[in-house]
């Protein structure tokens, strides 16, 4: 299992910094927010190689303002541009997923408006990622969409391909779920994951992973009996008076939850 932190959670100002950063504090990945250029891209895909950290996967930047279900054609397009900039991003850092959330249900956006008008941007998506071997992955997040595991899977299942699977938020799922039970049921279409801590007596997130109430043995039994060995990325803040006593903290407690493996 490797190590990983999403970028923004490193100290440092630049990318160089960060990813040197990264693999002083035992990080072995780093996941990128998506670069728009080719010239950010090159210098992110130098810097991470020149710290010795590899960068598994890419957030997509676009999927909140302006998501796959939005009922606006216009909106829609310039939705799939971004997941097409995740993509190049990707290809260009070696990365082999790009996190997407991909519908967003609100007042003018049903339930049903949302799966539909998603499902149906993202087989238009699909073909450019089985090219580049790069698999578009969707995160559980407080979008009201994908509110169970069964909806989850038969979401993934419809498309049939290596290229659409699941990224796993283990911290967001416990405000209505389990993260066991969801890891159980997502088995093989899981592709990557993410920690963040959660405390469901406050219903609320922890800026520590250890901080809340998740069951972390039960994770990793759950992750280890599906197969899981890929990388756990922590996605949150973390305690401590500075920003590296921050990533230094998360660093460990996620050796701490790693000796469950």
């Amino acid at each position: 299992m490797r190590k990983g932190i999403y970028l923004s959670f490193l100290p440092g100002e630049s990318p160089e910094e960060k990813f040197c950063k990264a693999a002083e504090l035992g990080f072995s990945c780093v996941e990128v927010p998506t670069l728009e250029t080719d010239a950010e891209r090159k210098r992110y895909r130098q810097a991470a190689s020149a710290a010795g950290v590899s960068i598994p996967s890419v957030m997509n930047s676009r999927h909140w303002a302006s998501p796959l279900s939005d009922p606006d054609p216009a909106v829609r397009r310039l939705s799939r541009e971004g997941v097409l900039h995740s993509l190049a991003t990707a290809t260009e850092l070696g990365a082999d997923t790009v996190l997407l959330v991909p519908a967003v249900v609100k007042p003018d956006v049903t339930y049903e408006q949302a799966w539909e008008r998603s499902v149906a941007e993202i087989e238009i998506l699909l073909p450019a990622f089985a090219s580049k071997k790069v698999c578009l992955t969707i995160e559980n997040v407080g979008n009201k969409f994908l509110l169970s595991p069964l909806e989850m899977t038969a979401y993934i299942d419809y498309f049939d391909s290596p290229f659409l699977g699941a990224y796993f938020d283990v911290g967001n799922i416990c405000l209505y779920g389990y993260p066991q039970h969801w890891i159980l049921r997502l088995g093989k279409r899981l592709k990557k994951v993410h920690i963040k801590g959660f405390d469901t007596r406050t219903r609320a997130f922890t800026s520590s992973l250890l901080g809340g109430d998740i069951d972390w043995k039960a994770v990793c039994q759950a992750l280890r009996k599906v197969g899981y060995d890929d990388v756990l990325t922590a996605e949150l803040a973390g305690e401590g008076e500075t920003p590296l006593d921050k990533a230094r903290n998360i660093s460990s407690e996620m050796d701490r939850i790693l000796e469950y493996f």
